[in-house]
């Protein structure tokens, strides 16, 4: 792979969020400079920036991507602990209500999760890459209140971008080209990457969508009395019958986050006193009960953008040469999951390890990048699509047979992991992305959740941990 006109191997990231610098971190040592271009500036502190819509809702990262994120960056899960995060171990720490009644609470100790706001996870993810930048042969640049306007090259390689100043008035906004010997996309669900391809004369990739139409609303919360705040957080997934949903989880501080959401006619309020008449609502009146025992401390935050949408880069000729896409840029969920951090932090180390083993940037080694991103990605999009396919619009992509069967499946599997600690174990392997979907249609696994009877939950809030 060719150098750029300065004589040296070079990267530019598009996106300073968490892909971004996840990508920082997966070619430090494979390239002899990365200029990261934000479109924001950064915040002084841990608080909110406009350039992240999703960051005043919940999140949590999976233990899949603590692994993958220990992986790229010794120490950030402590240092993420350090600043606050709650670890939930799943089970026992969070009471999961679905169509078929309570879950019950086994203490695994196998699955922990991160729950932790998402300024405090960007700014504790971006030192840590920073300091290690610093410690590498790499160095590395960021450009903040720039904007990426435009790739450069032509239809068989990207050379570099096209970027704007963002500083200043409309009239004295300066544009320049940064060459660039590899040019990673990671600017999040808002990629303008499928226009940028028809400037280079490509046609832009295969894009599956799957849209549930679910939109959520999110409100913090502390409980009035710390001493009785509840054990665990809770989970009421919306389900055919019910399709409003909520989820109540701990973040820093003894503050925790109300996530209530609904598919098409069933969108949350933003509005306060109708947001917290929409809790009782949900299939449960649980969460409604507990908010009785908390007091708000933030407006109701809405969000919508919630389509599940997959762009094939990994497909043959889908991708020139010097380009990568990672993160939601590429494949994005349906935020409801859970799942966008940590497939990101899978991704990156994909592309590293991809760099690794084949000795750096050479011809060929971005295809093979993205296409071991693609493997990555996998197992969380055929559960986000498989959980939202329900409520999809009809004119997303049909689901197959195979998806209809997969489909009828999990179904009944999920209803079986609430019960049946074997089952559960195998769900949430492959759930918490630690274990490819193969886990469960193992002979044991598969055998359980087909011929055993199908039998309720529990019929209300376990009290009772359950050792496994």
């Amino acid at each position: 792979m060719a150098e750029d006109s300065k004589g040296g191997r070079t990267a530019i990231v598009i996106g300073g969020g968490l892909a971004g610098m996840l990508a920082v971190t997966a070619l430090a040592g494979h390239v002899d400079a990365v200029t990261v271009v934000e479109r924001d500036r950064y915040p002084d502190g841990q608080t909110f920036r406009k350039g992240v819509p999703q960051a005043r809702h919940l999140h949590i990262l999976l233990s899949g991507g603590q692994r993958a994120l220990e992986e790229l960056l010794p120490g950030t899960v402590a240092a993420l602990c350090e600043a606050g995060a709650r670890s939930l171990y799943l089970p026992r720490d969070l009471l999961t209500r679905s169509a078929t009644g309570w879950q019950r609470r086994f203490d695994e100790r196998r699955h922990l999760t991160l729950s932790v706001t998402r300024p405090v996870l960007d700014t504790v993810v971006r030192q840590q890459v920073l300091r290690a930048a610093a410690a590498s042969a790499t160095r590395v640049e960021v450009l903040e209140a720039t904007e990426a306007i435009g790739l450069t090259g032509d239809a068989g390689r990207v050379t570099g971008v096209r970027v704007r100043s963002r500083d200043g008035d409309a009239g004295g906004r300066s544009e320049r080209e940064l060459p660039a010997t590899l040019v990673v996309d990671a600017s999040g669900r808002g990629s303008r990457t499928p226009q940028w391809y028809a400037a280079l004369g490509r046609t832009a990739p295969r894009e599956e969508t799957v849209d549930a139409g679910l939109a959520y609303a999110t409100r913090m919360y502390r409980p009035k009395d710390p001493a009785t705040a509840p054990d665990a957080g809770v989970n009421v997934p919306g389900w055919p019958e019910c399709p409003r949903g909520a989820a109540y989880v701990p973040v820093e501080d003894g503050k925790w986050l109300l996530t209530v959401s609904g598919v098409r006619g069933h969108h949350p309020p933003t509005d306060e006193a109708e947001f917290t008449a929409f809790t009782a609502t949900i299939g449960d009146p649980y969460v409604h009960e507990l908010l009785a025992q908390a007091e708000p401390l933030s407006p109701v935050h809405g969000f919508r953008d919630t389509c599940n949408r997959r762009r094939h880069y990994e497909r043959p000729g889908a991708l020139p040469e010097g380009f990568l896409v990672l993160g939601d840029a590429g494949c994005t969920f349906n935020p409801v999951y859970g799942q966008g951090m940590s497939v990101a932090a899978l991704g990156a180390l994909a592309v590293r390890t991809t760099l690794a083993d084949g000795g750096g940037l050479r011809p060929g080694t971005t295809a093979e990048a993205q296409r071991a991103v693609a493997r990555a990605v996998e197992p969380a999009w055929l559960a986000a699509v498989g959980s939202d396919r329900p409520y999809a619009r009809p004119d997303d992509a049909k689901a197959g047979l195979g998806e209809r069967l997969s489909t009828w499946y999990i179904d009944r599997l999920f209803a079986r992991a609430a019960i049946d600690p074997v089952v559960g174990a195998a769900f949430r392997d492959v759930f918490c992305l630690t274990a490819p979907p193969a886990r469960l249609v193992a002979p044991q696994i598969f055998l359980r959740t087909v011929f055993l009877p199908r039998r309720p939950g529990l019929p209300s809030p376990p009290a009772v941990i359950e050792r496994v």
